[in-house]
Order: C-alpha cells, then structure tokens, then sequence
C-alpha cells in the first residue's frame, strides 16, 4: 500500500511537446520527444512508447510526466523524464493530459 508521502515524492508537471523524432534503435516502437516544462525546468528529452500518435498529433501537444525519476539510457538514448498514459488494451498508452489546452507549462500535478 502506497503512502500520501510516497504520492508526494513524485514530481509531475504540465508540459509542451515540442518536438518528435523517429527512434529506430529502440527495442519496441517509441520516439523520442523533447518536451519543454517552461522556465523552471526547461526541455527534456523522453522515449515513449505511444505509436498509435503520429507525430503531427504529438507536436505541440500538452503532456503529463514526472520530472524527478533518475535519466535512463535507452538504446543509447538519454530519457530524463516519463511521459504518463493510460493502458489501453487496444491503443497502448493513451496520453495524459490536463483538460484545459493552455495550462501553464511546468504547473504541478497533485
């Protein structure tokens, strides 16, 4: 069973895709985003794995991810941050995002 304190070691933000790139050396299909959580924590970089997005749908897109998870390399790619989805069984992950389009960059999920 999860803690309130566990809750609030997770550091989620409100971010801006802005931009997407093909990722052929990943294991799994993924790309790889840059994603820009405004002037508190700047652009990072994520693969994730949500195919069924081309990439005119990701651009711009607001995002939902924790910032705070130590980077991971993934098939020599740097990830700082996990970009969140739900788990559709016929879609995959599903992005999550805040329902209002213009929320500020880098505002905190909590």
């Amino acid at each position: 069973m999860a803690t309130i304190e566990d809750f609030d070691k997770l550091d989620m933000r409100v971010g801006r895709v802005v931009s997407v790139d093909e990722f052929p050396e990943a294991r799994k299909p993924a790309w790889k985003l840059e994603v820009d959580f405004g002037p508190e924590i700047g652009i990072k970089r994520s693969s994730a794995q949500i195919t069924h997005y081309g990439r005119e749908q990701l651009e711009g897109r607001r995002v939902v991810a924790v910032v705070n998870f130590p980077p991971r390399r993934i098939a020599g790619f740097t990830s700082e941050v996990l970009v969140l989805g739900a788990l559709d069984q016929d879609r995959g992950v599903v992005l999550l995002a805040p329902d209002d389009p213009e929320t500020e960059l880098g505002a905190r999920i909590g």
